[in-house]
């Protein structure tokens, strides 16, 4: 996927991620990179933006596995941006949809 199209989407992607459950560092990157292909050098500063923001809050949870893990659970404010991300998306997404058929058309 093309950087600039990743960069303008990775916000939503991750904001929805955190929505549909509390997730710590790691296992936000494994399922961001379900859809576009990030590193932790892309996930986690934009993880500490989102809190900074107010749109997510952290909590630690012991791990049998090394370290407490940091978790991320979305705040009411970032629902909100979530919403408005997701309403740019759909028209921006509709939009150049929209003229690639009209393009297509055209041929």
């Amino acid at each position: 996927m093309n950087t600039q199209f990743k960069k303008g989407v990775l916000e939503l992607i991750v904001l929805v991620s955190v929505y549909k459950k509390d997730m710590y560092g790691y296992e936000l990157i494994e399922e961001v990179s379900k859809v576009v292909d990030v590193n932790d050098g892309t996930i986690y500063p934009l993880l500490k933006r989102l809190t900074l923001e107010k749109y997510f809050e952290t909590y630690l949870v012991e791990s049998n596995e090394g370290p407490s893990r940091k978790y991320y659970r979305i705040t009411d404010l970032g629902k909100k941006r979530m919403k408005e991300l997701m309403d740019i998306w759909v028209s921006f997404a509709s939009s150049v949809n929209k003229f690639i058929e009209e393009s297509e058309k055209s041929e």
